[in-house]
């Protein structure tokens, strides 16, 4: 169905574990956006060590590159999302952009998920632990 939208979501320590894939779509002419929720860390993981070893974080900080730089390095279209107004428009951009895109998400590291923090999760283990 080459006709459809087609988008992807990833976390940044997704992406960089298979980005260089970008330079395929650029090379084939895949329109489709990556939108890229960059919280500079392995999140899942970040979770997880805190939930079961509050406050112990090991090798789970990334230093990223720019990942719309990245982008359009590879001759693709690339936007930064740091406001949540700015997002549908960033998002309309990269849809009629017609070449491969990528929306970089800025959002906070504390901010895990929708539901949470890490500061939460850990002082939940913590108080577990007493």
């Amino acid at each position: 169905y080459p006709d459809r939208a087609v988008v992807a979501f990833a976390g940044d320590g997704c992406f960089l574990m298979n980005g260089q894939e970008f330079a395929t779509a650029v090379q084939y002419g895949l329109a489709f956006t990556v939108i890229i929720i960059n919280n500079s860390m392995y999140g899942t993981i970040r979770a997880h060590q805190e939930r079961e070893y509050p406050g112990r974080v090991s090798a789970t900080a990334l230093t990223n590159p720019d990942f719309a730089a990245l982008a359009r390095a590879y001759g693709g279209h690339g936007e930064t999302v740091k406001r949540t107004e700015d997002f549908a428009p960033a998002f309309e951009r990269a849809q009629g952009a017609g070449v491969p895109a990528i929306i970089e998400v800025l959002l906070d590291p504390e901010a895990i998920s929708t539901t949470t923090t890490l500061t939460a999760i850990r002082d939940k283990a913590l108080e577990s632990a007493r």
